[in-house]
């Protein structure tokens, strides 16, 4: 049967199933921020997804059952206002939640998931307004849902895919909140239009729609520097640089002559005691080795460890495998940074390479005399993969007959169980392990794990080149755990169990106030 409604008006109901798609995309967008933002400032990606998804998925069902109560002659209206009211919530979540988290970290929990509960419900009631008011309009049902559900489900779709790709690292998680805000205003402002016949008080709702789009416009464009405002609260330092790539959060900050790198609110290293860190992680294995050639190195995009291989001239290449390349660019083309680390990454010898390690792992045939594995610490799953026994009997395919792999692998102050789960996964998978821990100011008793095929292994005495943190007393002195250092009992770190993640949170948590 022809539809016997004149043309103008099914066109405006077209547009109202279009406006499904963009509402689909926001409210996609709000829950990827939330989860996103958790994950940077909390850790443990894998909790904090699910518990975002978990309490938005609830509060959805709530606001579905909630749309009931709105009466059928003031759907279309409500419609309109909850639109509105979900573009500023939305639009200023990631920045409120940010600024929260830089100044007052108490209360962060609590207002993240109050945000993710309030925009679950409304926009739980969006889609069931939009189908009453179709319905009302007399639409077929089965074709409404058909047509609804299809454009939920699209909007969803593009969303998932724009958001890490594009939306986070070329926006940042701030502007993209603004951006799907301004996004849903611009629905409220265009069906209100289009429907300004049948809605009461539109002139005032006009009023206020055009307000929320100008607040969500000032928000987008100052978004940048109440990031990098609520980053100096965070850090206390002056940030220099900062960027959210598909990966991280990357951000440097500097006081005086003390330049720092941050990745997802964690340090990495400070200048001023860099040097013990990686004089530690480099200097112990590769004075031992002076026959080594071939060199590489797992994570360590500042290039960091990499200037202090290059110190010996026995190195004939180095690969450097790093899974983001806004990293290792910056470690590279900054003249500042690259000055930190002596220009080692645009060294001829020095290749750099931008992969996933465990991939690149698997797919690449290279024999090295000596494997760096300068990972982050294994804060969430996808890092403590890295960290596992099948990565670690992929490293020992790598190796030459009588090369050597070091980890760097936390604290054995700090976190004991995470430290000595490390040399109880690299033990698991065939290696014999020589433990040894540093102070580093910045960080701590830090420690690292150096692992051969073969037994045999005699910490240096003296060391080839200029060190400033090493020396026979120093070496000796690292390859020692006093009494209160002792072992734990302790399981190793496979992947179906990823005991070593649990371990960390657990350490970590006993000891951060």
């Amino acid at each position: 049967m022809q539809d016997a409604r004149p043309a103008p008006a099914a066109a405006t109901d077209r547009l109202l199933i279009l406006s499904v798609f963009v509402v689909a995309s926001c409210g996609l967008a709000y829950e990827l921020i939330a989860g996103a933002l958790s994950s940077y400032l909390l850790g443990d990606s894998v909790l904090q997804f699910s518990s975002i998804i978990g309490c938005y998925l609830f509060a959805m069902g709530v606001g579905s059952h909630l749309s009931k109560y709105v009466r059928d002659e003031d759907a279309l209206a409500r419609f309109i206002d909850i639109e509105l009211l979900v573009g500023i919530v939305g639009g200023v979540s990631a920045t409120l939640l940010f600024l929260l988290f830089a100044w007052m970290s108490a209360p962060f929990r609590t207002v993240l998931y109050a945000l993710v509960f309030a925009l679950g419900v409304l926009v739980g009631m969006e889609i069931p307004l939009v189908m009453r008011v179709l319905h009302n309009r007399q639409a077929q049902f089965s074709e409404l849902v058909s047509r609804v559900l299809t454009f939920d489900y699209l909007g969803a779709l593009v969303v998932s895919l724009l958001f890490p790709l594009v939306l986070a690292p070329k926006l940042g998680l701030s502007r993209t909140g603004f951006l799907f805000g301004m996004a849903n205003a611009a629905v409220a402002l265009w069906t209100l239009w289009h429907y300004r016949a049948e809605v009461p008080g539109a002139r005032g709702r006009f009023t206020r729609g055009a307000l929320a789009m100008a607040f969500l416009m000032i928000g987008l464009a100052a978004s940048e520097h109440l990031t990098r405002w609520a980053e100096r609260g965070l850090f206390g330092d002056e940030v220099i640089y900062a960027t959210t790539t598909p990966y991280q959060r990357i951000v440097v900050t500097r006081w005086k002559d003390d330049t720092r790198l941050h990745i997802n609110g964690n340090l990495q290293f400070s200048s001023r005691d860099e040097h013990r860190y990686h004089e530690a992680l480099v200097h112990p294995a590769l004075a031992s080795m002076p026959w080594a050639r071939r060199v590489l190195v797992l994570g360590g995009g500042d290039g960091l460890a990499v200037r202090e291989i290059l110190r010996y001239p026995n190195i004939e290449h180095i690969t450097l495998v790093d899974l983001d390349p806004a990293m290792t660019d910056l470690f590279t083309h900054n003249a500042y940074l690259a000055g930190l680390n002596g220009g080692s990454l645009a060294d001829p010898r020095v290749t750099v390479t931008n992969a996933d390690a465990g991939q690149w792992l698997e797919t690449n045939a290279e024999v090295f005399d000596l494997i760096v594995a300068d990972f982050p610490d294994p804060s969430n799953f996808g890092l403590g993969k890295l960290y596992s026994v099948p990565i670690y009997r992929l490293m020992a395919k790598h190796l030459s007959a009588n090369g050597a792999l070091v980890v760097q692998s936390t604290s054995p102050w700090f976190a004991p169980r995470s430290y000595w789960c490390i040399d109880a996964t690299l033990r698991e998978a065939g290696f014999v392990t020589q433990p040894y821990h540093a102070y580093v100011p910045s960080f701590g008793e830090w420690g690292f794990n150096l692992a051969t095929r073969k037994p045999g292994f005699v910490p240096p005495d003296h060391y080839p080149v200029p060190t400033r943190f090493l020396d026979a007393d120093t070496t000796r002195a690292m390859f020692r755990f006093p009494p209160d250092m002792r072992p734990p009992a302790v399981e190793p770190n496979h992947l179906n169990s990823q005991t070593l993640v649990h371990y960390f949170e657990q350490d970590w948590h006993n000891v951060v106030r």
